[in-house]
């Protein structure tokens, strides 16, 4: 882009400015209005998500405690068997039907199977199983000196058995298998070939295995889950601990909870609560039970997830988990080797009063958002609609309505600044003054709408012939004026004459089928770095200039001085 362009430049950023101001003012004020209400509804929402957590886990915590609290009395009453259990081999009662029951088993032992009942209306039976198969065992063994206090005190604990599975809050299925190679069922069943079987499927259960001095060294309870149990069609969950006297390990107490007791303990606990799936899992994350009724489809975790979740559970004894749709809470049981964990998906969410409360906050930042807006269109479009007037009664002010150029007062101060911008700029600065030739008698015989349509034709002559920081004006009745900043004299010579050209051989449609032809007389005037920029000077020469050119002959340009003055015309 030349120099000469840099004054129209500035002068069109100025009434860019003249708009982007206000604009942007408007603008910047709704942004801020916008942010600030996003922010506190975000701030809203955060909180209110923060008070549904914080309830999540209150109604979690509530559920898990009560369903601990029934999972304690299967774990009280497991440790009081084992305690009268180890207070009976200790100190054995010194009766004649414990002394029978000795004989008695003294007697059977080499039996493939066998058993000893005291009482059958008071006690539970015990059974086993011959000394050959104890031999073939590598966790039995009947070594032991206080094997017979151990099973007096078996049968001692087969009457608390009895009456503890009696109690409806009780579970209804108790063990104690001997490493000496018989065993205590809450459930008895008759003797048959069977029972080998069944005790054999005993010692190779993970709750007893697991009760080794190696995998259970702080010898405390452990929950175990058998998905198929020997003998039953629904998996079970165990709960079982170790029976150790002196050092040595006599065998296992253990209690069965089948899943479907445990769904009904669960179901117990969750009495009055909100919706939602509530699941249980062992330490594995191997779900155990649902809250779902039966029939339909639990919800599943996808690996990633399961991941995800497992690394948290590791984490934490409790907390909360977004997994996709879903909201996880969890809570690890005191008396359960597991975990207890709340799902709830987005739909739920929203149907509680949480939900409720996030939309009616949802649909007033919408409602405000678009209320806002509105009115930043509106206000917008007042801004816009002020700058168009501005702006049309600033060209007013700046232009002559007839011609649409630079009337004599806008002229002269732009070109006033450009003078001083191409002196500061040390660039040459030119003036061009443009008369149109008899144009008197163009009104005088066509009338003045003729003229008006010459001085028309004639500015648009002459605003074809400009450009960039070029100014052209209308200074007087038919007489104009061309600044040129960054034009020499002799390129302002050249734009001179080819305004002229256009004027002279321009036709002009007066009337119907009339055409006149006009000409123009121009003076031009240049200042150099080393010469007065004064504008008012320069267009005073190059208004004596017009005059020499009129009085040579008119339709010239003239843009030297005679040797001698010409006279006025």
């Amino acid at each position: 882009m030349p120099p000469s362009t840099a004054a129209t430049g500035s002068s069109r950023l100025n009434r860019i400015r003249t708009y982007l101001v206000p604009a942007r003012v408007v603008n910047l004020c709704f942004l801020i209005v916008l942010v600030s209400s996003t922010l506190l509804t975000w701030r809203e929402v955060a909180v209110l998500e923060d008070a549904y957590v914080a309830s999540q886990r209150n109604t979690l915590d509530k559920v898990s405690s009560t369903l601990d609290r029934q999972m304690e009395i299967g774990v009280n009453a497991l440790l009081f068997f084992r305690n009268a259990m180890r207070a009976a081999v200790q100190t054995p009662l010194a009766s004649d039907v414990l002394k029978n029951v000795q004989a008695e088993f003294a007697q059977q032992r080499q039996l493939p199977v066998w058993r000893i009942s005291v009482d059958q209306r008071r006690t539970l039976p015990i059974t086993g199983v011959s000394d050959a198969f104890v031999a073939r065992h590598p966790l039995l063994s009947r070594d032991d000196p206080q094997m017979h206090n151990e099973m007096t005190a078996a049968l001692e604990v087969g009457y608390i058995m009895r009456l503890a599975t009696a109690i409806p809050a009780m579970p209804k299925h108790a063990w104690y298998v001997s490493r000496a190679g018989f065993y205590l069922s809450s459930r008895p069943t008759a003797v048959s070939a069977e029972s080998i079987t069944r005790y054999e499927s005993l010692l190779a259960q993970p709750w007893f295995t697991g009760q080794s001095i190696h995998d259970n060294r702080f010898r405390g309870i452990r929950w175990f889950t058998s998905q198929h149990p020997a003998g039953l069609q629904e998996p079970i969950v165990t709960v079982s601990v170790p029976l150790d006297y002196a050092q040595y390990w006599y065998g296992v107490l253990a209690i069965d909870y089948a899943y479907s007791s445990v769904k009904q303990l669960l179901a117990e606990a969750l009495r009055d609560e909100e919706q939602g799936e509530y699941q249980l899992y062992n330490n594995n994350l191997e779900r155990v039970v649902t809250s779902l009724p039966a029939g339909v489809q639990p919800r599943n975790f996808t690996q990633a997830q399961r991941e995800m979740l497992t690394q948290a559970i590791t984490l934490s004894n409790s907390g909360s988990l977004r997994l996709g749709p879903n909201f996880v809470v969890w809570q690890k049981l005191d008396h359960f080797d597991g975990m207890l964990l709340h799902i709830q998906t987005l739909r739920e969410g929203l149907q509680g009063d949480f939900g409720t409360i996030s939309i009616v906050l949802a649909l007033l930042w919408l409602l405000f958002t678009a209320r806002v807006l509105c009115s930043w269109v509106v206000i917008r479009r007042m801004v816009s609609n002020m700058y168009a007037m501005q702006h049309s009664l600033q060209w007013q002010a700046w232009h002559d309505p007839l011609t649409r150029l630079l009337n004599r007062g806008a002229l002269f101060e732009r070109a006033k600044t450009l003078a001083e911008l191409c002196q500061q700029q040390h660039r040459p600065f030119s003036v061009i003054q443009l008369d149109l030739d008899h144009f008197k008698n163009v009104n005088d015989h066509y009338g003045h709408q003729a003229g008006d349509l010459v001085l028309t034709q004639a500015a648009r002559l002459i605003g074809g012939c400009i450009q960039g920081e070029d100014l052209a004006g209308r200074v007087g009745g038919e007489e104009f004026c061309i600044v040129l900043p960054g034009s020499t004299l002799l390129q302002a010579q050249r734009v001179a004459e080819r305004v002229r050209e256009r004027i002279s051989r321009k036709e002009i449609l007066v009337h119907n089928s009339q055409t006149i032809r006009i000409s123009a007389s121009l003076g031009v005037s240049s200042a150099e770095p080393s010469e007065s920029y004064v504008f008012e000077y320069l267009q005073m020469v190059a208004d004596k200039r017009l005059y020499l050119a009129k009085w040579g002959g008119r339709n010239r340009v003239c843009a030297v001085d005679p040797i001698q003055d010409a006279p006025n015309t």
